[in-house]
């Protein structure tokens, strides 16, 4: 699946550290395996805590791009 085709969006915009990385880990906890997600947020930090957060769970950093007031993460759900 290509990151340009649709995929769901969490919008955690507004949060703060640590509660981004702790919504999105219990929200891919529900997906299943290889299913993917973007996460947007404002959190100046989640460029930091978002992709260390995937590579320690075993999820996949897909696209990471920088947007308007804030990130956007493209996560594929690891095994």
């Amino acid at each position: 699946m290509k990151s340009t085709e649709f995929q769901p969006v969490f919008d955690l915009r507004g949060l703060n550290c640590p509660l981004p990385v702790l919504r999105t880990r219990k929200r891919l906890a529900a997906m299943a395996p290889g299913s993917r997600l973007w996460v947007a947020t404002t959190d100046p930090l989640a460029v930091i805590d978002i992709p260390a957060f995937a590579h320690e769970d075993g999820h996949r950093i897909v696209e990471s791009k920088a947007v308007e007031g804030g990130h956007r993460f493209l996560i594929e759900r690891g095994p």
